[in-house]
């Protein structure tokens, strides 16, 4: 008998895919199916709904909807450079770890570091791009990779120029910033949008830009992609220039010298971020060399030299009614308090994490405590604190379950390194078995990073689990269509949208497609490490094959970034049969692209490094880095298929040369390897 819970996600799941129908229909169509003030109702109906069961979050939300996807209004265009992410800092000891990661990475603590700060506003990304001062080209961020044609819709802003005038203009400028509705302006059309952010998005989006030059839209730039000729040395320089050139920089842009000059100017905009007429959550830091920006590069998702510095958390008092245990891909249980809906820096909150077994022992957490909760930034909620002398005389501890809800029994891991137990309690991952786990593992698969399935998200997953349309990968693409059509919610053109999607998906790169499986502690940089040494699926999967297993992992174990933990992981997914018979079915649907081979042409191609001991000049990462980017490859072991050995100045170890000397490895110094590659 389904749960008062399933009831409400079902309804709920029901009404958010009449909401897609309507946008369908009035943005897509330009043919509104229902009167505004129908539309208003249900939107207002969904939106109540997910303040007082935030449980819905892991179905998605329609708090950031805009209208419906554009993809039959804009072109989809490549970013010259991917527009990323940036990675959040919450505290002093956050701002520090940064600091000391960028000096670590370029090798030198006694850099006179700089940093530019602008405040953090919550509006629109957008891409502009001018040739010759001329803008021809208008992009929203859309994934960072590919963004969509907003030209006609960004010219109406009044700060972008159609022209730029001055000196020094590059012949190839494009200018990044964030589009964005004051907040006196936003009360005038409240009405219509559900926040200031949605107002600005919702705009840009629009079909007729004529109708986007109603709203009044700002724009601040921040930053920049292609320039050629490149003319800027600093960050604070390229502000400097763009205003000159008739564009608008934040005016509260600030170049500090040191760590306490970040700290005194995120105190003061904390301060006044009220009084402001534009939403701001935070501070971006940015390193203001853009020498040595261009040294520092990227992770996958982030830059490594520019950090968000979110305002500090806001706290309130709740009750717990209930703690449920959350099971995730890799088979952690979370527990999850229920709390009594209370009202967090603006947000309705009514579950918050409590992290773990242990951490519920040690601050003795119960059913029925009043407890302090915080949320900072984008972060899940979570429960600071417990109220004792609120608590009833009856209260019993919290004892978490030894079993998993799939019903195997769960077990908490020995740490290699620490030989310590670790703080998570899990269930075993035994391929498919769990059901949870097995769910989740098809969350992970369908993700942004994985196969990006558009149409095929968290909620839709959860819909076709329950109706056993899928249960492993390879079902998405032998999906019922007839059956999806006749689902509620569901219509010719949306079943025609999510077959074109999912076909399109059947091809993909080969690290994808191992970041996909979601084998445990194998994230994209081992998945692209990984995809560089087995080249093609073909030679991936003879990990499935017993006799060549174990000397696959020898050769694996080798490669600098793997270590036990991911060794451990790969032994154990392999060795599974039902991973094996889910990820052979699956192939037989896909086209999987061989990893790109290394540059042929390089200074290193061909060849093996190995690094001991510090280097003087730049860091270890950075030396990495110029080893890929010229053809070699990177080992973490001394083997005969070791070519070269470079031995730093600082404690190399000795074992190594030794045993590299035995062999019969070329080793040379640090100043040899600089004139290797000539730098």
């Amino acid at each position: 008998m389904p749960s008062k819970e399933d009831d409400i996600i079902k309804n709920y799941l029901n009404n958010v895919k009449q909401l897609d129908e309507h946008n369908k229909s009035y943005y897509d169509k330009d043919s509104p199916a229902v009167s505004d003030q129908e539309y208003d109702d249900l939107k207002k109906k969904i939106l109540e709904t997910e303040k007082n069961h935030l449980f819905l979050k892991n179905y998605g939300s329609i708090t950031n909807k805009i209208g419906f996807k554009p993809s039959s209004k804009f072109n989809k265009i490549k970013h010259a450079k991917p527009m990323l992410s940036l990675a959040n800092a919450f505290d002093n000891n956050d701002i520090n770890d940064f600091a000391k990661k960028i000096n670590n990475y370029l090798n030198n603590t006694n850099l006179d570091l700089a940093f530019s700060l602008e405040p953090k506003i919550d509006g629109i990304s957008a891409s502009l791009t001018y040739k010759d001062g001329t803008l021809v080209r208008g992009l929203s961020r859309g994934d960072g990779e590919i963004g969509e044609d907003i030209l006609d819709n960004l010219k109406t802003i009044n700060q972008i120029p159609h022209r730029i005038k001055g000196k020094d203009i590059p012949k190839t400028l494009e200018v990044r910033g964030e589009v964005y509705i004051g907040k006196k302006n936003f009360e005038k059309i409240k009405d219509k949008f559900a926040n200031p952010r949605n107002a600005a998005g919702g705009s840009l989006r629009q079909k007729n830009s004529l109708v986007t030059a109603k709203i009044p839209l700002n724009f601040f730039v921040y930053g920049f992609g292609k320039i050629e000729p490149f003319i800027f040395k600093k960050q604070s320089d390229f502000l400097k220039k763009i205003n000159e050139w008739g564009f608008k920089a934040n005016p509260h842009n600030f170049l500090a010298k040191n760590l306490k000059e970040i700290d005194s100017q995120y105190n003061k905009i904390e301060k006044i971020r009220s009084n402001l007429d534009y939403d701001i959550d935070g501070l971006v830091i940015k390193i203001d060399d853009l020498l040595l920006q261009a040294r520092l590069g990227n992770t996958s998702n982030s830059p490594r030299w520019a950090i968000a510095y979110k305002f500090s958390s806001v706290k309130a008092i709740t009750k717990i009614n209930d703690i449920v245990i959350q099971v995730g891909r890799t088979g952690a249980l979370t527990p999850v308090a229920k709390v009594e809906p209370v009202t967090v820096g603006g947000v309705v909150v009514s579950n918050a994490t409590l992290h773990n077994e242990e951490e519920i022992i040690r601050k003795d957490i119960r059913i029925g405590d009043f407890v302090t909760i915080q949320r900072a930034g984008d972060v899940i909620p979570q429960v600071v604190s417990v109220d004792i002398s609120k608590r009833r005389k009856q209260s019993k501890k919290f004892v978490f379950p030894t079993k998993c809800p799939c019903g195997f029994a769960t077990i908490k891991e020995i740490n290699p390194t620490t030989k310590k137990v670790d703080a998570i309690r899990r269930c075993p991952d035994r391929g498919y078995e769990c059901q949870f786990i097995a769910k989740e593992k098809l969350k992970h698969f369908v993700s942004k990073d994985a196969f990006n399935i558009e149409g095929l998200g968290k909620k839709v997953i959860d819909q076709f689990w329950e109706l056993k349309l899928i249960k492993k990968p390879s079902d998405i693409f032998n999906l019922d269509y007839k059956k999806i059509e006749n689902l509620e919610g569901w219509g010719e053109l949306s079943v025609k949208n999510l077959k074109i999607a999912t076909n399109k998906s059947s091809q993909i790169l080969l690290d994808r497609f191992i970041y996909s499986l979601g084998i445990r502690h194998i994230g994209q940089e081992n998945a692209k490490l990984l995809s560089n040494f087995f080249v093609s699926v073909t030679e991936l999967i003879k990990l499935f094959i017993s006799s060549k297993r174990e000397n696959l992992l020898k050769n694996i174990a080798e490669l600098d970034g793997i270590g036990f933990a991911q060794l451990n992981s790969l032994k154990e997914f392999f060795s599974n049969k039902m991973n094996r018979d889910i990820v052979l079915s699956l192939i037989k649907y896909l086209k999987i692209k061989n990893s790109k081979v290394l540059n042929k042409n390089g200074k290193l191609s061909g060849k093996t490094i190995m690094f001991t001991g510090g280097l003087e000049k730049i860091s270890r990462s950075e030396a990495k880095s110029l080893v890929e980017d010229n053809g070699g490859k990177i080992l973490g072991n001394i083997s005969s298929k070791l070519n070269i050995l470079v031995v730093g100045d600082s404690k190399p170890t000795k074992s190594k040369i030794e045993k590299a000397e035995k062999v019969g490895i070329k080793i040379i110094p640090e100043v040899d390897w600089y004139k290797l590659l000539d730098i």
